[in-house]
């Protein structure tokens, strides 16, 4: 199972295997207190990406498809993602974007369980 939670909020048990899957480290989040058990940082979206969706919801779909095309090239990290998923049974993503419901994340969680075997 994977969960999407944003990093600012408060860790919990239930989110099992933590990983941050932005590139950039979170703003006033110290490492301690971010529990966070591996940063993930090159599954991100690229810098170019990034700077280009800006979070603007009309460039969502957009968005979408360019990183899932990012995706396709990090196999690599995608196979070790279902491998923590599969030995922790549930892994949460943690991101800093504010919309919960437009960011890398969520479109990282619908690649992975699509290529899941």
């Amino acid at each position: 199972m994977i969960k999407l939670k944003r990093i600012y909020e408060n860790p919990n048990k239930d989110d099992g295997f933590r990983i941050l899957v932005d590139r950039l480290w979170p703003r006033g989040i110290s490492r301690q207190q971010s529990k966070i058990d591996l940063w993930l940082k090159d599954i991100a979206p690229s810098d170019s990406l990034i700077k280009w969706f800006r979070h603007k919801p009309e460039r969502w779909q957009q968005f979408k498809i360019k990183y899932k095309n990012e995706l396709k090239s990090k196999q690599d990290l995608v196979t070790k993602i279902k491998e923590l998923e599969k030995n922790y049974k549930t892994i949460t993503f943690l991101f800093s974007a504010k919309d919960v419901a437009h960011n890398n994340a969520v479109v990282l969680k619908e690649f992975v369980e699509k290529n899941s075997s």
